[in-house]
């Protein structure tokens, strides 16, 4: 059976279609430009588990990484041989931190920011102190988790 006209014109379709594909490369386009530019944007863990044996025999005026998710966690060891568990990002747009044990700081090196043993923004352009963590030890694992956060591990 032969139809007499057709609803759609061969030119609406060949619009159709080609701006169906310009909006998927401008989306796709656009989507990529974005995972570029905010990498880090995403879901974090409430805890992690680890070998407490890797992280309480560190020196003092040190620190170990970790990872949290997909950003760095640091069990530090401060001059005073107390230990602390802190996010190892700026505050500021969320570079890896590194600790400089002459000046007993945390430095950014991205807009050069520093902050003190305690994590507090002492120069530089960060607006928030660290975040840190708390831990414990159960059952010969280390687990670290954000504060007020509570972490039942299942029963083995």
């Amino acid at each position: 059976m032969k139809i007499d006209y057709s609803v759609v014109t061969r030119r609406t379709f060949l619009n159709a279609l080609l701006g169906g594909w310009l909006a998927s490369f401008a989306f796709g386009s656009f989507y990529a430009l974005y995972r570029f530019a905010f990498p880090t944007l995403g879901k974090e863990p409430d805890f992690v588990v680890l070998k407490p044996e890797d992280f309480f025999s560190i020196p003092v005026n040190s620190t170990k990484a970790f990872a949290w998710g997909g950003k760095v966690g640091l069990f530090f060891r401060t001059a005073d041989n107390r230990m602390v568990a802190l996010k190892g990002v700026c505050s500021h747009m969320e570079c890896n931190i590194v600790y400089k044990p002459e000046r007993q700081r945390f430095y950014c090196p991205c807009h050069k920011g520093w902050f003190d043993a305690n994590g507090r923004n002492v120069e530089g352009p960060p607006p928030k102190p660290l975040e840190f963590f708390d831990y414990r030890v159960e059952g010969g694992k280390l687990i670290v988790h954000k504060k007020g956060v509570k972490v039942e591990l299942p029963k083995a």
